[in-house]
């Protein structure tokens, strides 16, 4: 379990370091929480997401993933 949650770290750490944009910083974030458990702060980020950036590639892919957090 340990290292399982290191090596998420560091993906997230590298997927973040390659994001050239917030919205995209954001939504990695938002996926890292969803990993972590943490559906609140999840579905927090992708509703900032889609309110900051509504245009944006991300701001669908928030749309979808909030759909889905909140069958369950």
């Amino acid at each position: 379990m340990k290292y399982f949650v290191l090596i998420l770290i560091l993906i997230f750490s590298l997927t973040l370091a390659s994001c050239s944009n917030k919205a995209a910083e954001m939504f990695e974030t938002a996926k890292f929480e969803e990993l972590q458990n943490n559906k609140e702060h999840a579905i927090e980020l992708y509703d900032e997401i889609i309110k900051k950036y509504p245009e944006s590639e991300q701001a669908k892919k928030a749309k979808e993933r909030l759909a889905e957090l909140r069958k369950k």
